[in-house]
């Protein structure tokens, strides 16, 4: 088994990963971190568990460390990372340069030219930029990242209709509030509303789905070249990023030969991944968030409403944002790690 550990275990993104390691046939939980505030508790006591399963009982007596290199055992062979970026820009790079592996959800370093941004369906051979990673920064760990939350949702249909000749991309969003973490958004601000702005959320969409789809050769990343336009809005659903996506392409491709594309995205054999990366709905009025995030145990997107429009194809997808958007893909990229030997 391989040996790993939690960065941020309290919150709500770290408790997503708790609940996901639970039985993993290949990972050891092993090793939490969280604030010093919560250092030296049990995990019962440190953190106010707020999913609908139970904390595992194994996790739930484990003593919560500080997040500080010396508090992590050398034998941890991977490290999942919760953190929050003001966090993660300053821990995250100590503990690759102690040694460990970091498969990050944090948003700091997501563009950086020699940190991987993976979606393993997606663009797997990024992960050869370690390498380069390790001669530029005298590293003998590795820091790992998977995209924003909505950009994950949007980017695999988007890989899909590369064939095409992706040249343009328009997307809005609808976005769910577990999105901003427990107390990101007050009820008062969300219910009987909508709120069209998250910070920072549209220059995610914007620049790490070119990352994402780039081409890796001669030890860098060239993003791809199609312009994304994003809206980014909040909405009172708890989980899942649902999203209206307008894609212009070279190429003519008909609804049916969308539909096609999508439903030949490619599959791993990884232990977290599902076994259909996007399902088609015919139905007009899916996918729905309630009706669809768990598709694939939360960790494949919905796809439906495909339709041409006067520029290009039109069509709306959807993912659950805290795990194929969050700990999932995180785990992934750890299970895709570990599978071609950096772990």
């Amino acid at each position: 088994m391989t040996s790993v550990g939690v960065l941020g275990a309290t919150g709500a993104v770290g408790q997503r990963f708790i609940q996901l390691l639970d039985g993993h046939p290949e990972f050891e939980l092993s090793v939490l971190t969280a604030s010093p505030e919560s250092a030296g508790k049990r995990y019962r006591e440190a953190a106010k568990w707020r999913l609908d399963t139970p904390i595992p009982e194994d996790v739930a007596e484990v003593e919560v460390r500080d997040t500080d290199p010396d508090e992590i055992p050398d034998d941890t062979d991977l490290l999942f990372s919760a953190l929050p970026s003001s966090v993660g820009e300053r821990v995250e790079p100590a503990l690759c340069e102690a040694g460990f592996v970091v498969s990050s959800n944090s948003s700091n370093d997501r563009a950086a030219d020699d940190v991987p941004l993976v979606i393993p369906e997606v663009n797997a051979d990024h992960l050869d930029l370690i390498d380069v990673q390790r001669d530029e920064r005298g590293w003998d760990g590795a820091l790992v990242k998977n995209p924003n939350c909505s950009t994950i949702t949007m980017v695999p249909t988007l890989a899909a209709l590369r064939q095409f000749g992706l040249e343009r991309v328009h997307v809005s969003t609808l976005q769910a509030v577990s999105g901003a973490g427990y107390s990101g958004v007050t009820s008062m601000e969300i219910i009987d509303n909508a709120v069209p702005h998250i910070g920072g959320e549209e220059a995610k969409m914007e620049t790490e789905s070119r990352k994402l789809l780039g081409e890796f050769a001669d030890s860098e990343v060239s993003w791809h070249d199609a312009s994304v336009s994003a809206s980014c809005n909040r909405i009172p659903t708890l989980d899942g990023h649902l999203e209206n996506v307008f894609v212009e392409t070279r190429e003519e491709p008909t609804p049916e030969e969308v539909a096609e594309a999508f439903e030949d995205a490619p599959t791993l054999d990884l232990p977290s991944a599902p076994n259909q990366l996007v399902h088609v709905f015919e139905e007009p009025d899916r996918p729905q968030p309630r009706l669809d995030r768990m598709l694939g145990g939360g960790m494949a997107v919905a796809a439906g409403g495909i339709q041409e429009t006067d520029t290009g194809i039109q069509y709306n997808c959807l993912a659950h944002n805290t795990i194929r958007g969050a700990a999932g893909a995180s785990l992934l990229n750890g299970e895709l790690l570990a599978s071609e030997g950096w772990v």
